[in-house]
C-alpha cells in the first residue's frame, strides 16, 4: 500500500493514478477477504462436496482458514486503506520511507482493535520530538486506569454470566435472557471501550494524542447521535471514505436513502463474516433511516423532557434487539434467543428453515436439545458484587457525559480525586473477573 501511494503521487495522468489506487485497495482488501470472508462466499468444505466440486486447493484453502486470521486485521487494512485514499485525494503527502510508514501502520497501542487512526494526525505526531510531561504521565495512567477497571471489572464479570445463556438460550428463562442481553450490551461497551482508553492512555504517556472513540453513547436519544459517539473512528471513516464519495446528502432522497442503507450493512460486514451482523447492521441503518423520516416529516417539531426520555428507551431498545444478532453464533441461536426473551415458543420448523439457509452453521448440542425436547434447565447466578461495579460504572457514565475520564477528573479536588483511584484500584485488585477474557474486538 506505501508503494502505490508513492506510484499516486508521482503519476501524471488521472488515469494511471486511479490505476495504482485500485491496485492499493485490491491488494489490501484482497487479504482482508482471504483470511476473514473467503470461507463465507465460498462456504464450508462440507458444501463443496455437496455440490461435487471439491477440489484439493480449495480443501486447503478452507482448512488453513479455520486457524483463525491475523489479529486486527481490519483495522490496519483500513487504517492503510484511509492512507492512499488521503494520498489520491491530495489531503496528505505520500511518505517516502517505507519504515516511517510502517509505523503509522502497525503504531502498537491501537493496532489490534482502534482507534482506527487518520495519517494526518498520527503520523505528524509520532516523528515530532517529544519530552516526559508530568501532564501526559497523569492523564494516561489515568486512562490506564479506567480503561483497566470497565474492561477487568465490569466486562470480565459480565463475561461468564453472559456466554452461557448465549449459547443455550432455551436452558434459561425468559428473565434471565433478558437479563443476559442487558449485560452483553454493557459487556462489549466496557470491552471495546476499555481497550480504546488503554490504547489513549499508553500513547499520551509517550506524547501521542489518539482521538477519543467512545462519547458515553448508550445516553444517546437516536441512532444517528449513537453513532456520533460509539467506535467513533470507524464512523467518520466510513463518512469520509465511502458516504461522501457515494454522494452524501447531496444526491436524490431515495439514493441518499440508498447510501445510509450501504454504509451500515458494509459496517455490519466489516465486523464479521456472518449473517448476524448483516442483520445487525440493517437494523441500525433501516432505524436511522425511519428516525431521519419522522424528523423530515416534521412530526416532532419542539423537543420537551418526554420526548427525549422517550427517545432515549427506544434507542436503548433498538440497540440491545441489534446487539442479540451480534453476540449470537447464528441467526437460528438468535431466533431461540428472540422467541425466549419475548416469551414466545420458538417453532422447530422455523428454526431448522433459518439452519438450513446458514448451510448447517447452528450449534450440535442446542439442535439435539431442541429436537428431543431434553434441555436441562439453568439459572443466572448473581451476586451482590456485579450490582455493585455496575453501579460505579453507571455513575460514572451519567458523570462524565460527552467528556472524558481524566478531564473530568483533572476539575476534582485533590482528596476527591484520589479517592476515585483508591476505589477503582482496589476493584481491579480484589473483584476483577474470575478468568482472563480476550478482547471482542481482537476479532474483527
Amino acid at each position: 500500500m506505501g508503494c502505490c501511494a508513492l506510484e499516486i503521487e508521482k503519476s501524471p495522468t488521472r488515469f494511471q493514478k486511479r490505476a495504482w489506487l485500485l491496485a492499493g485497495l485490491i491488494s489490501n482488501f484482497g487479504v482482508l477477504f482471504y483470511f476473514k470472508y473467503f470461507n463465507f462466499f465460498v462456504g464450508s468444505r462440507n458444501y463443496f462436496k455437496a455440490f461435487a466440486v471439491e477440489h484439493p486447493k480449495v480443501e486447503w484453502l478452507t482448512q488453513v482458514l479455520e486457524y483463525g486470521i491475523p489479529v486486527g486485521i481490519s483495522f490496519f487494512t483500513f487504517q492503510a486503506v484511509g492512507y492512499t485514499l488521503d494520498i489520491y485525494s491530495r489531503t496528505a503527502k505520500a511518505e517516502k520511507s517505507f519504515l516511517r510508514f510502517a509505523l503509522f501502520v502497525s503504531y502498537f497501542p491501537q493496532l489490534v482493535a482502534g482507534p482506527i487512526e487518520r495519517f494526518s494526525n498520527l503520523h505528524q505526531q509520532l516523528f515530532e520530538k517529544h519530552k516526559l510531561l508530568y501532564e501526559n504521565l497523569s492523564n494516561g495512567f489515568r486512562l490506564i486506569l479506567y480503561g483497566l477497571f470497565i474492561k477487568m471489572v465490569i466486562a470480565d464479570n459480565l463475561s461468564p454470566l453472559v456466554d452461557p445463556v448465549f449459547n443455550n438460550p432455551l436452558a434459561y428463562s425468559q428473565g434471565d435472557n433478558i437479563l443476559a442481553l442487558l449485560f452483553f450490551s454493557v459487556q462489549i461497551y466496557a470491552d471495546f471501550h476499555g481497550y480504546s482508553m488503554i490504547a489513549i492512555g499508553v500513547a499520551l504517556i509517550m506524547g501521542i494524542q489518539l482521538m477519543d472513540n467512545f462519547k458515553t453513547p448508550y445516553l444517546a436519544t437516536s441512532i444517528k447521535e449513537f453513532w456520533s459517539r460509539w467506535h467513533i473512528s470507524l464512523s467518520t471513516w466510513f463518512r469520509d471514505y465511502l458516504y461522501v464519495p457515494l454522494g452524501g446528502n447531496k444526491v436524490r432522497y431515495y439514493r441518499w436513502m440508498m447510501n445510509i442503507l450501504i454504509i451500515f450493512l458494509v459496517s455490519g460486514i466489516w465486523h464479521g463474516a456472518n449473517y448476524t451482523f448483516i442483520v445487525w447492521g440493517a437494523l441500525h441503518g433501516t432505524v436511522y433511516l425511519i428516525e431521519q423520516m419522522v424528523v423530515r416529516g416534521g412530526f416532532f417539531k419542539a423537543k420537551n423532557h418526554l420526548l427525549t426520555v422517550f427517545g432515549f428507551l427506544k434507542t436503548f431498545f433498538i440497540i440491545n434487539i441489534a446487539w442479540l444478532f451480534f453476540r449470537s453464533d447464528t441467526l437460528a441461536k438468535a431466533y431461540l434467543s428472540l422467541s425466549k426473551i419475548f416469551g414466545a415458543e420458538p417453532s422447530s420448523n422455523i428454526y431448522y428453515r433459518i439452519q438450513h439457509a446458514e448451510r448447517g452453521k447452528a450449534n450440535i448440542d442446542v439442535d439435539a436439545a431442541f429436537l428431543h425436547g431434553n434441555i436441562t434447565p439453568a439459572v443466572m447466578t448473581l451476586n451482590g458484587v456485579i450490582f455493585f461495579v455496575l453501579g460505579i460504572l453507571i455513575l460514572t457514565e451519567i458523570w462524565i457525559q460527552k467528556s472524558r475520564f481524566d478531564a473530568v477528573t483533572n476539575k476534582l479536588k485533590f482528596g476527591l480525586r484520589w479517592s476515585i483511584y483508591a476505589l477503582l484500584i482496589y476493584c481491579v485488585m480484589a473483584l476483577s473477573g474470575p478468568d482472563f477474557y480476550q478482547f471482542i474486538y481482537f476479532q474483527f
